[in-house]
């Protein structure tokens, strides 16, 4: 078991019992809300490029379909799905992706399918030579993502086309410097980001 594993383990153990009632309100502010199940699912591609199943607090209407991006006040979002993403809080249960090895706390943010089929070869597995991680260094400066898209004519050819490669090279800069100290870096960003917003 190397140091970034032993590292999320220490982690995400005391956050998950730390966490578990939070778990529970919002679950169950999830119930009230809206009909539904209160975890969502959705295929993500990780580490050597191997596909597993992300799990989130659901944000959306159940059965919600559309394309596989939020834009703005996306009419799907329920009401307490709008605050859970607004403070990140429907992020949580990637903590039990952390603990079973499907993430790390910190790495290149995991793309569906679709989207990681755009990488460019070399790129494609550069970035992915990683655990892939519930925040980085895009998560960070694209926090606000939803809201850039919503002023976009064609917001997924847009994100293809502009947010994307960036996105790529943030990942490139994360897989060239990770160490522990860098997570910890990016870990105290990421809370003092959400605090802001």
């Amino acid at each position: 078991m190397n140091g970034k594993r032993l590292f999320d383990l220490g982690c995400v153990i005391p956050g998950l019992l730390l966490c578990s009632p939070l778990f529970l309100l919002i679950a169950l502010w999830i119930k009230l809300d809206s009909r539904g199940p209160i975890f969502f699912y959705q295929t993500r591609i990780g580490q050597y490029g191997e596909p597993f199943q992300i799990i989130k607090f659901r944000t959306m209407h159940h059965h919600a379909s559309g394309i596989k991006l939020t834009i703005g006040q996306d009419k799907r979002i329920t009401r307490c799905g709008q605050r859970l993403r607004k403070y990140k809080l429907d992020e949580l249960p990637q903590l039990l992706n952390v603990l079973k090895g499907d993430m790390s706390l910190v790495g290149p943010r995991p793309e569906v399918p679709e989207y990681v089929a755009l990488y460019p070869d070399g790129i494609r597995e550069y970035v992915l030579s990683v655990p892939v991680g519930i925040t980085d260094y895009a998560s960070i400066e694209f926090s606000n993502e939803s809201e850039i898209l919503s002023h976009s004519q064609q917001p997924e050819m847009d994100y293809i086309q502009k947010i994307l490669p960036l996105k790529l090279a943030y990942h490139q800069q994360y897989v060239s410097e990770h160490n522990v100290w860098l997570d910890l870096l990016l870990i105290g960003r990421t809370f003092k980001k959400i605090w802001q917003e």
